[in-house]
C-alpha cells in the first residue's frame, strides 16, 4: 500500500503559496480543463465504449456535455461568486461593518464512481478548481480505460502539486483516506460512504457524500400515461439502469398499472428495437459480480417485459417485474441495473407511509397534475431532490443543487453549489477604533 504523504505535502505547500486563490488562475485552469476534454473527445467516447458499451450520443450528452456546461457556467459566474460579500450589521454594533470571505479549504480528495466515470469525476473536480483548491482525483478501477484516460488528461497537463489523478484498486482509496486532506468528496454506494465518513472523522475532515438509495417513481391515476411511460423508461434504462438517480421502482395507482406497463414496453421497443440483445447501443453491466447480483432479482415477482440476459456479454435487457411486494429481495437495496419492479397502491396516504418508513431516497419522481397530490408528496416525504412529471433532469440544471439526505448522502453540488461545497465562508466583523 503506497504512502501518499509526499503528494499531499506538495499540494499543501503549493496551496500555501496563494496561487490558487487568484481568480484568474482558477479561470485559466477551468478553461484548460474544458479544452482538454474537447481535444480528447474521441478518446473519451472510445474509453466509455470499451468500459460500459456506452453509446456515443449518451456519452456526449451525459458525460462530456454536462461537464462542459458546468465549466462554462462556472467561468461565467466565478468572479461574482468569489467576491467578498458585504452584509448588514446590527445597530447594536455601532461603527462596525460585516462581510463574508469565500476561501478554499486547501487540498481536496475526490473519489469518483464507475457508472458515469467522466461526469462524476470532472464535475466535482471543476468545483474544487473554481473554489481555489488543489485536488487529488481517484477514479474507479472498474472502468480501467476511462481511469487511464483521466490520468493522462490531468497528469500531463497540470502539475502534481496542483491537480493529480491517482489510479489503483480499493487499497489505493484506503491509503488516500489515511492522509489528512482538507476536504473529501465521495460519490458511490451508501455502504462505502460510511467507510469514507469514518475515515474522514478521524481527521474531522469536512465531507460531501453523494450516495444512492431506492428512488421511487410515483404514478398517480390522472397521469399522462404516454409522456409518463416515455420519461420513466428512458431515464430508468439509460446506461443500463446504472444511474444513481434512475427510478429504482414504480409505485403506480392500481387503475393505470396495466396501461402504463404496456406503454413502457412500446417505448423500450421504439428506443432499442425488437431485440435489445442485438442493439449496439445498449450498455452492459459493469462486472460479473454486479451481473450476478442483478440476475438474482429476476426470480422476484413476474417478468412482464424483457428478462433475457447473457453473462458472457454482461447483458441484461430492460426488464419490468410485476406482482412485487415490499418484502421481495429486489426491494431491499438499490437495484442499479436495468430491472424495474412495480408496486401498486390504491390510496396515496398509504403509499406515502410506505416510502417514509424506509431510508430517505436520493430522488423521487411524481407523475400527476393534481396539485393537492403534489403538495402532499413534497411536504410529507424527505428525499434529496426530484421532479414532477419528469425524471432525472433535475440533476442537469446548473441552478439546482444536487445531493442526498440521510442514507442517500450529505451535501450538494452543481453550479454555484459546487463552488459553495468546496469553499469555507469566513465571517468577519470589522470595527473602527475611532
Amino acid at each position: 500500500m503506497e504512502n501518499y504523504q509526499e503528494l499531499t505535502t506538495k499540494q499543501k505547500t503549493f496551496f500555501q503559496s496563494g496561487k490558487t486563490k487568484d481568480v484568474q488562475y482558477r479561470l485559466n485552469a477551468l478553461t484548460k480543463l474544458k479544452e482538454i476534454m474537447t481535444s480528447h473527445e474521441q478518446e473519451i467516447l472510445d474509453a466509455l465504449k470499451a468500459d460500459l458499451n456506452k453509446p456515443e450520443v449518451e456519452t456526449k450528452r451525459a458525460e462530456i456535455g454536462l461537464v462542459i456546461g458546468e465549466i462554462n457556467f462556472m467561468i461565467e459566474n466565478l468572479s461574482s461568486w468569489a467576491t467578498t460579500q458585504e452584509v448588514e450589521t446590527p445597530s447594536t454594533h455601532e461603527g462596525a461593518t460585516s462581510f463574508i470571505i469565500s476561501e478554499p479549504y486547501g487540498s481536496a480528495l475526490v473519489i469518483a464512481p464507475w457508472n458515469y466515470p467522466i461526469q462524476l469525476a470532472l464535475a466535482p473536480l471543476a468545483g474544487a478548481i473554481a473554489a481555489g483548491n488543489c485536488a487529488v482525483l481517484k477514479p474507479s478501477e472498474l472502468t480501467p480505460h476511462t481511469s487511464s484516460l483521466l490520468a493522462k488528461m490531468i497528469n500531463e497537463n497540470f502539475s502534481e502539486e496542483y491537480l493529480r489523478v491517482v489510479e489503483g484498486e480499493v487499497e489505493t482509496s484506503t491509503a488516500l483516506l489515511k492522509e489528512k486532506f482538507d476536504y473529501i468528496f465521495f460519490t458511490g454506494s451508501t455502504g462505502v460512504g460510511k467507510i469514507v465518513a469514518e475515515a474522514a472523522a478521524k481527521h474531522l475532515t469536512p465531507t460531501t457524500l453523494e450516495l444512492g438509495g431506492k428512488s421511487p417513481a410515483i404514478v398517480h391515476e390522472d397521469a399522462d400515461l404516454d409522456e409518463t411511460a416515455t420519461r420513466i423508461a428512458r431515464s430508468k434504462f439509460a446506461n443500463a439502469g446504472q444511474t444513481c438517480v434512475a427510478p429504482d421502482y414504480l409505485l403506480v395507482h392500481r387503475s393505470v398499472k396495466d396501461q402504463l406497463i404496456a406503454k413502457m414496453q412500446e417505448v423500450i421497443t421504439a428506443t432499442y428495437g425488437e431485440n435489445v440483445s442485438e442493439s449496439l447501443e445498449f450498455p452492459h453491466v459493469v462486472s460479473e459480480r454486479h451481473f450476478d447480483r442483478l440476475h438474482q432479482f429476476l426470480n422476484d415477482g413476474e417478468t412482464v417485459v424483457g428478462g433475457n440476459s447473457d453473462r458472457s456479454r454482461l447483458f441484461i435487457e430492460p426488464t419490468i417485474l410485476d406482482h412485487i411486494s415490499w418484502e421481495d429481495s429486489i426491494m431491499q437495496d438499490e437495484i442499479f441495473g436495468p430491472i424495474l419492479p412495480v408496486l401498486v397502491y390504491d390510496e396515496l396516504p398509504k403509499a406515502i407511509d410506505a416510502i417514509v418508513e424506509r431510508p430517505k431516497p436520493l430522488a423521487l419522481y411524481l407523475f400527476t397534475d393534481n396539485e393537492k397530490v403534489q403538495d402532499d408528496v413534497l411536504t410529507k416525504i424527505s428525499f434529496g431532490g426530484g421532479a414532477i412529471n419528469d425524471a432525472i433532469n433535475h440533476m442537469t440544471t446548473h441552478y439546482l443543487p444536487f445531493g442526498g439526505v440521510g442514507n442517500s448522502g450529505m451535501g450538494a453540488y452543481h453550479g454555484k453549489a459546487s463552488f459553495d461545497t468546496f469553499s469555507h465562508f469566513k465571517s468577519i466583523l470589522k470595527r473602527s477604533n475611532k
